[in-house]
């Protein structure tokens, strides 16, 4: 069996200190955004998602770890394990190793999640464990989801957790007003009135167990993690590639042994290009599949924005509470659909799916990192 299984998730967003409080406020249609404070410049856009400070009492320069290790244990605990077993890998997501420099503490919300804080979380013996730190851009949650599902399957370990978590800073938050990428207004991905993205800030986790390690012990995953594909594109730097985005998903639903999907968490972020390159690409998907009606796809960075290197935590979310429910959740912030492409559709506010089987998750980062999952429904 090629399958993982997601045994746990963690996450703590704008929508609030859990997955279930996140998924509630995704349900809901509730957009998180408010107004950028802290930082001063004169940015294209002052609206963020900021986590609220009730949710994580700490200032900036320690928020990056503290949503982090959060995340960690609310992932060991829904995969009812006490602590990370020995010989377990542990992938840190960001875009840089945590600082050691002497300057360090001023970018302490840039850099990565130290390892020692999350080895103390887990309560796992550093020299029995594997820590590895992993960036793809934007992408990088779903590329360590790929590794370390690799990782489990070559039967090098028996669970991994993969960690990361984005807090707003002054670097980050400046590269994305460069490259005018902010919405004035709030993101609103599909929407035909979208303007740009919105930064958000959040913290990930889930945990991936072989299964026959998760059966041993009785656990009941959220779901499984059947397929998984990175693929980079340097064809472009910034602007996605439908051919690119494509190619990513049908090499994940082979990686599977999928032929159908009944739901796409995409990426979209509420750019017009990104939006509508993904919509393509869905579309053509759906058209392969030879879908009767059109495949559904929604996004959640309406409701909380991008977490840029940790977005992908909320779509795993997202994905398992789809299967879980079945029921597809909308877009917030989506009022006039823009025009798309045959054999596809955004959905705007929560429905009903006729069967959630399988359900992909999309990510996708600048310099054409590519990542797509592919999750099934974990039964009896």
């Amino acid at each position: 069996m090629t399958a993982v299984a997601l045994a746990g998730t963690g996450l703590i967003s704008p929508l609030g200190p859990t997955p279930a409080a996140f998924w509630r406020g995704l349900l809901e249609g509730r957009r998180a955004f408010g107004e950028l404070r802290g930082l001063e410049g004169a940015f294209r856009s002052r609206v963020v998602a900021a986590v609220p400070y009730d949710d994580c009492p700490v200032p900036a320069g320690r928020r990056k770890e503290t949503l982090a290790t959060t995340a960690a244990r609310q992932a060991l605990d829904a995969a009812g394990l006490p602590a990370l077993p020995d010989g377990a890998l542990i992938v840190i997501v960001s875009q840089t190793p945590v600082l050691t420099a002497p300057e360090a503490g001023r970018d302490g919300d840039f850099a990565g999640p130290g390892p020692e804080a999350l080895l103390a979380a887990c309560r796992a013996d550093a020299r029995r464990t594997t820590v590895v730190h992993l960036s793809h851009a934007c992408a990088s949650a779903a590329f360590a989801a790929s590794f370390a599902r690799d990782w489990l399957l070559s039967g090098l370990s028996t669970t991994a957790l993969v960690v990361g978590a984005s807090a707003l800073n002054r670097y980050e938050y400046a590269s994305m007003d460069v490259v005018k990428t902010l919405s004035p207004q709030g993101a609103r991905p599909f929407d035909a009135e979208r303007d740009g993205i919105t930064v958000g800030e959040g913290g990930g986790a889930f945990v991936l167990e072989t299964s026959s390690a998760a059966r041993s012990r009785g656990h009941r995953p959220e779901a499984w993690l059947s397929g998984a594909a990175c693929l980079v594109d340097t064809s472009q730097a910034v602007a996605s590639a439908p051919d690119a985005i494509l190619n990513c998903m049908r090499a994940a639903l082979d990686d599977a042994g999928v032929h159908r999907v009944d739901y796409v968490h995409a990426h979209a972020t509420g750019t017009a290009q990104g939006d509508a390159a993904e919509a393509e690409a869905v579309a053509e998907l759906a058209h392969g599949l030879g879908a009767a009606a059109p495949l559904p796809m929604s996004s959640h960075k309406g409701a909380i924005g991008h977490l840029l290197h940790a977005s992908a935590f909320p779509g795993l979310v997202a994905a398992a509470g789809f299967l879980r429910e079945g029921r597809i959740p909308g877009t917030p912030g989506l009022r006039r659909r823009a025009p798309l492409p045959d054999g596809v559709t955004a959905v705007a506010a929560p429905c009903q799916a006729p069967t959630a089987e399988h359900v992909l998750v999309n990510s996708f980062g600048f310099s054409g990192n590519n990542a797509s999952l592919v999750l099934s429904a974990a039964h009896g």
